[in-house]
């Protein structure tokens, strides 16, 4: 039986609003992200011709956005996996689309046939697979400063048993956690990919509190090695943050 990347993830999610200090990056990007939604949906029904595609998985950024907020204690992994790939994708759109002033941005966008004026939303198929980077990503992550002790692992553990995505989910995630990092391999899935170096960038920023000095390296090479360049990683990083401003479509 295959492995539900979607459950995992917003598993994943959800276990890192359990962490006062990953509550406060993961509540901050709940500000900023909100704002990127109402600038990106309009007037409700307008979200079609805005950014493309039937669902953006509505539901489920609603309920994301509710649990970051603070008002949904119920929402499914699985749910809660797909709003964070909904959000996730459309934070790449807005930050390339964003970046297209840089031209060595334009120019490697345009090589690899991204469409920056319209949002298209992925296939079930295809978000499934981008799920499993994205976890990969939030792991190396966490895993960037050295720093898993056995607290911390065991809680990320207990809270994962907790979440419901079974032993064979939590199983994954412990061998991924005792695992040394997997940055080649998400730097190769990522190729020719923009969108999805993006959204890596965004879920490992989203993943942890960046306070120390080995965090922050990792993540320059980590941007460096994907190929998004400054323009792209200060867009994702605006959207990340509490001082997020309002964004024009």
């Amino acid at each position: 039986m295959a492995l539900d990347f979607m459950s995992l993830l917003g598993s994943m999610v959800s276990n890192s609003m359990t962490s006062p200090t990953q509550t406060s990056r993961m509540s901050n990007a709940g500000g900023g992200i909100q704002d990127l939604l109402g600038s990106l949906m309009g007037a409700g029904q307008t979200v079609k011709q805005k950014v493309g595609g039937d669902n953006l998985a509505a539901g489920g950024i609603g309920a994301l956005l509710g649990a970051l907020m603070g008002g949904s204690k119920s929402t499914t992994a699985n749910t809660l996996g797909g709003g964070m790939m909904g959000l996730l994708g459309m934070m790449a759109f807005k930050a390339l689309k964003n970046s297209m002033g840089g031209t060595s941005t334009q120019q490697n966008v345009q090589a690899q046939n991204y469409n920056y004026d319209t949002y298209v939303q992925p296939t079930p198929q295809q978000q499934s697979s981008d799920a499993e980077i994205i976890l990969l990503a939030m792991i190396d992550a966490a895993k960037s400063d050295g720093q898993i002790d056995a607290n911390e692992f065991n809680k990320i553990v207990s809270n994962l048993q907790k979440s419901g995505i079974g032993q064979e989910g939590v199983n994954y995630v412990i061998e991924k956690l005792k695992s040394p990092m997997e940055t080649a391999k998400i730097v190769s899935a990522v190729k020719g990919r923009p969108d999805l170096a993006a959204q890596v960038y965004s879920a490992s920023l989203m993943a942890i509190d960046v306070d120390t000095e080995a965090e922050k390296k990792y993540l320059e090479k980590l941007a460096k090695a994907m190929g998004l360049n400054s323009n792209v990683v200060r867009n994702i990083e605006q959207l990340t943050s509490a001082n997020s401003q309002s964004y024009e479509c």
